[in-house]
C-alpha cells in the first residue's frame, strides 16, 4: 500500500500487520503477522520511527510498537510532497558550459513553455519583445520577477498595461506585420521566434556573437520606438525616411 509513497516493500509490510491489530506489538508478534524476516525487523522498525509512522513505548522490559492512524500518514505525506515540489521550483542547476549551437523549435506549445522557463530561470537581467497578445501570457511572471530583484525591459508592439518599470510601446506603421518575439535572458539565453508559412517557428542559442548581435538589435527598435514617439511627425514629413522606418518593424 505504501509502497507508491516511498516506502520499501517491508515498510509497507510491517504498518500494515500492525496497522490491523487493535493493540500495540512487540518485534516478535510483528514478524509474525508482517512475514518479514527477523534479521530485518528492528531495521525497519527504526526506519518508520524516523519517518513517523510508528509509535514506540516500553511495557516493562519489553518494546511496543503501534501505527499512526492512515489518515495523519496521508496528511504527512501530502505535506512533505508539497514541500519538497517548492524546494524544486527554486532549485537551479547552473551550467558550466557554453553551447554554441543553434537548436530550432517548431511547436507553438513548445515555444511558449521554453520562453516561460527561460523567465522563470533568470537570474539578473530579462529584455523580451513581443506583439502585445503574446507577451500578456507573461506579464504577471515578468513583474514577479522585477520585484525579485531581475532587471526587466520590455518592448510591447501594440502597446501593454504592465507595473514594469522599463516597459516601451510599439505601435507600428503598417497593419500587417508578421508577429515574433525575441527574449534575451542574463545576456547568455535567446530565443527568437517567428511566424512562418502559418506556424510558428523559433531559435534557441546561447552563441555570443548572436546574443549580442539581437541585443543590439532589441535596444535598436527601443531606441527608433522613443525617437518616433517624440519626433514621429517630423520624421513622416520625410517621405524617404518613412520608407525607410515602414521597411523596419514599423
Amino acid at each position: 500500500m505504501l509502497q507508491k509513497f516511498g516506502f520499501t516493500q517491508y515498510e509497507s509490510q510491517v504498518y500494515e500487520a500492525i496497522f490491523a491489530q487493535d493493540e500495540p506489538l512487540d518485534a516478535t508478534s510483528i514478524v509474525n503477522h508482517s512475514n518479514v524476516p527477523k534479521a530485518k525487523i528492528y531495521e525497519v522498525l527504526n526506519r518508520l520511527i524516523d519517518k513517523g509512522t510508528v509509535l514506540t513505548t516500553m511495557d516493562g522490559k519489553k518494546k511496543l510498537y503501534m501505527a499512526v492512524d492512515l489518515q495523519s500518514i496521508i496528511h504527512k505525506i501530502k505535506a512533505d510532497f508539497e514541500k519538497d515540489i517548492e524546494e524544486l521550483k527554486s532549485y537551479k542547476i547552473k551550467r558550466s558550459f557554453t553551447d554554441e549551437h543553434i537548436w530550432t523549435l517548431k511547436d507553438e506549445s513548445s515555444i511558449a513553455s521554453t520562453i516561460e522557463q527561460l523567465i522563470e530561470e533568470a537570474d539578473s537581467s530579462i529584455l523580451f519583445l513581443a506583439w502585445n497578445e503574446r507577451m500578456e501570457r507573461y506579464r504577471e511572471l515578468l513583474e514577479q520577477k522585477e520585484k525579485q530583484g531581475v532587471y526587466v525591459e520590455v518592448l510591447a508592439v501594440g502597446g501593454l498595461e504592465t507595473s514594469l518599470t522599463h516597459k516601451y510601446s510599439l505601435f507600428p506603421l503598417l497593419e500587417e506585420l508578421e508577429p515574433s518575439q525575441l527574449l534575451i535572458v542574463d545576456h547568455t539565453y535567446l530565443l527568437f521566434a517567428g511566424v512562418e508559412h502559418a506556424s510558428w517557428r523559433a531559435i534557441k542559442t546561447m552563441s555570443k556573437p548572436i546574443v549580442k548581435a539581437m541585443t543590439d538589435y532589441f535596444y535598436h527598435d527601443v531606441a527608433l520606438t522613443q525617437i518616433t514617439k517624440k519626433y514621429g511627425d517630423q520624421l513622416l514629413q520625410d517621405a524617404e525616411i518613412e520608407r525607410l522606418l515602414a521597411r523596419l518593424i514599423y
